[in-house]
């Protein structure tokens, strides 16, 4: 017998009908002995129509009470999945964040948790029941209601099967495991049988969509066994995240293409080279609460550098307002930016001990006229920007070039 945790998303719980197919899904875990508890997003679509629904109320929303009114989709759903289950002749216990005791610090609309209270959880799971808990919330120290951000359900299974010490964390989504990359652009992707944590990680951060990178953060710190299906297909083995690389395991040099168009780039012209001028850059924009992602700073022979760095899409006239506001301060030349531009990246543990993977994707891009912006490495991945309209192309060239459409 094993105690699973399982995760729903909001298109895999979307209507009555799916949640009775989720329902019969978890029965048969019940009935192979398994304890189960199940994390539900709201149901599709319900969460965008809160949010409409407050901004026709107050256009910029109190936080606070922005978290009161979208935690009730989940709500809605714990109640339906359980009377489902209830349905089906099993014993069924629904939980809010703040009845499980879901801690979390006090930022609205991307909290962070903090602690689980799971001794209700294990009562409950001892006592034959299916525990429903609702996804994406807690509760802050002062009883306040709070929520982790789009996508937070992932998290809060992850969290949930890290604090039960689960046997394994499932993942239910609208595809079946994790591809090489994204199949609606390349139909040649495959998906992955396994993917170790560390390929995952920076999967999830430079743009793949299928896990929120907080949940796989939180795998890694607390060794939880994550597996990626689809709520749609009862016969598929998923994508395992593993936290070994093994000979045994399919292992290819390169594992997968990952892309994110929001994408914009700025550039400081002409700053004085002096020490801290970085800092007296980037300073202001941190405040701003901007986050920066890939920074390249070019040293000119006339005392003088150039700095560009790169920040979400949605963020990039703030973070060129700052800067022009900070420009005489700082004695810039000039600021430019550019907001069609994307990031596409090559990940792969096998990198760590093969040469010639950055030759391989530069020599791929330049036989195909597509021009690099600005390249950023670590130990697993390469990523470069490159101007937007070459983002598809370049994907799926080097999809091909890296021999990712082959059986392993």
């Amino acid at each position: 017998m094993a105690l699973i945790v399982q995760k729903y998303g909001g298109t895999s719980v979307g209507t009555p009908e799916r949640i009775k197919n989720v329902a019969q899904r978890v029965a048969k875990f019940k009935m192979l002995g398994h304890q189960v508890v199940v994390v539900v997003s709201a149901m599709s679509g319900e969460t965008n129509r809160l949010v409409a629904l407050a901004k026709e109320v107050q256009p910029n929303p109190d936080l606070r009470e922005m978290d009161v009114l979208l935690s009730t989709g989940e709500q809605v759903t714990i109640a339906l999945l359980s009377m489902a289950l209830m349905e089906l002749g099993l014993k069924a216990r629904s939980y809010t964040g703040s009845q499980v005791k879901i801690i979390t610090d006090s930022a609205h609309s991307k909290a962070r948790i903090l602690d689980i209270e799971e001794h209700n959880m294990r009562s409950d799971l001892d006592a034959g029941y299916v525990v429903v808990v609702a996804g994406f919330q807690g509760v802050d120290e002062k009883g306040n209601i709070t929520t982790l951000g789009r996508g937070g359900s992932d998290t809060t299974g992850v969290a949930l099967a890290a604090a039960l010490k689960a046997d394994e964390c499932q993942i239910y989504t609208d595809v079946d495991g994790v591809y090489t990359t994204d199949p609606r652009l390349v139909p040649e992707a495959r998906r992955l049988k396994t993917i170790t944590f560390e390929e995952m990680l920076e999967m999830a951060s430079l743009g793949s969509k299928v896990l929120q990178i907080r949940s796989v953060e939180f795998a890694g710190k607390y060794k939880v066994k994550l597996r990626v299906l689809s709520s749609f297909d009862d016969e598929g083995e998923g994508t395992l995240i593993t936290f070994e690389e093994n000979d045994k395991m399919e292992q290819a040099i390169i594992s997968g293409i990952a892309f994110n168009r929001d994408e914009a780039k700025i550039t400081v012209l002409g700053v004085p080279d002096r020490p801290g001028i970085a800092y007296q850059i980037l300073g202001p924009v941190g405040e701003a609460n901007i986050d920066v992602d890939m920074i390249i700073q070019n040293v000119g022979a006339d005392g003088t550098t150039d700095f560009t760095f790169t920040v979400h899409r949605n963020e990039y006239k703030k973070a060129l307002e700052v800067l022009k506001g900070v420009q005489a301060h700082i004695g810039a030349r000039e600021i430019s930016g550019d907001d069609r531009i994307a990031k596409v990246s090559v990940i792969g543990v096998g990198m760590r001990s093969h040469a010639g993977i950055a030759s391989n994707m530069f020599r791929t891009l330049a036989e195909e006229g597509i021009n690099i912006q600005m390249i950023s490495t670590s130990e697993i991945k390469i990523s470069v920007v490159i101007d937007e309209k070459y983002m598809e192309l370049a994907v799926r060239v080097l999809h091909k070039a890296f021999g990712l459409e082959q059986a392993v």
